[in-house]
């Protein structure tokens, strides 16, 4: 086992027991010799979540169910939130059987007061605070302007004619963009202000851990062109990913970090319309990027992983990107 020696004073301490400046050193055999232990660096060292108590908005369907069985699954106690308790407390029948736990909470995270009021909920169970906010609720509400942009059948404009682009987009109806921006967006900035003394609070009880917010936005953000004739889902996700930059700076003395998770197509509600009875929903389209597939639960699973773990804790204001490689073949 490695032994920490702060630099400070000489003591020794236990992993992940000092936020001093330390060093790691090997220690000594029965017989005298030194033997590098590697025991820090295991999979289960730098990826294990056990210790972890979550919150993952959207948690019933989709993406945030991926990240909710990832993180229940590896021991963590997670909180899911939602608008719709059925489906949240079907995603906790159907996949909390341990060894973590999931716990099912209605709430709208695009409204102020909601966000206030789960946060309060859950400092009334979790008074130590916690140590993940996963920011993944989103809606995507431009129905009368998307289209599949390999599928010409389905409703793209004619793109040399000024007139037929302007009548196609000008289909959106105001509240779209307003519903849009006010979830994808504006549901970040209250959850993220309203948990942020809880995430700190989860910090200042785990020694060497420092808590974390990661905010599911879309390569869609990064990317220009048409985005499916979805401007608006487009724009609230570059929204989502700059916001996210400028709270990671503005948390920076707290401790809590902030990283953003950039995926490209997983099979959701969003992306394939509607999920089955187990919560899980499919893809009946061919992928177009260099992988050849979609992005699976096991993808996403390894991507919260890497940063919800100790492996994870030298990163923050980043963003990761798991989408097959379509950024390669897009204008981004």
């Amino acid at each position: 086992m490695f032994r920490i020696v702060s630099r400070h004073s000489g003591r020794v301490h236990s992993r992940f027991q000092s936020t001093k400046l330390a060093t790691i050193v090997p220690r000594a055999t029965m017989s005298g010799m030194w033997k590098a232990d590697n025991r820090d660096l295991t999979a289960d060292a730098l990826f294990g979540v056990s210790h972890l108590k979550a919150v993952v908005t959207g948690g019933g369907t989709g993406i945030g169910l991926m990240i909710t069985q990832a993180l229940q699954s590896n021991g963590a106690k997670v909180y899911i939130t939602g608008r719709r308790q059925d489906e949240l407390e079907k995603a906790a029948k159907l996949y909390g059987t341990g060894p973590g736990s999931i716990i099912p909470l209605k709430g709208d995270v695009s409204q102020k007061d909601e966000a206030i009021r789960l946060a309060k909920e859950i400092e009334s169970r979790e008074p130590d605070g916690i140590h993940l906010l996963v920011n993944n609720a989103g809606v995507a509400r431009d129905p009368d302007t998307k289209f599949l942009i390999f599928a010409a059948e389905k409703g793209q404009p004619d793109w040399t004619d000024a007139k037929a682009i302007s009548e196609h987009f000008l289909q959106t109806k105001e509240e779209s963009w307003a519903e849009t921006m006010k979830v994808n967006v504006t549901g970040i900035y209250w959850m993220s202000m309203a948990f942020l003394p809880l995430l700190q609070k989860g910090r200042d009880v785990t020694p060497g851990y420092t808590s974390q917010i990661v905010n599911i936005t879309s390569i869609s953000g990064a990317m220009k062109g048409s985005s499916s004739g979805q401007p608006v889902y487009a724009v609230s996700k570059a929204a989502a990913t700059h916001l996210s930059r400028m709270l990671a700076t503005l948390f920076t003395d707290t401790k809590v970090r902030i990283n953003v998770i950039a995926p490209g197509i997983f099979p959701s509600e969003m992306t394939a319309g509607s999920s089955g009875e187990d919560n899980k929903s499919k893809l009946d389209m061919k992928a177009s990027n260099p992988a050849g597939r979609f992005g699976h639960d096991s993808d996403m699973a390894a991507t919260i992983l890497f940063l919800a773990g100790k492996g994870g804790l030298f990163y923050n204001g980043q963003i990761l990107t798991p989408d097959g490689g379509k950024t390669l073949r897009s204008i981004a």
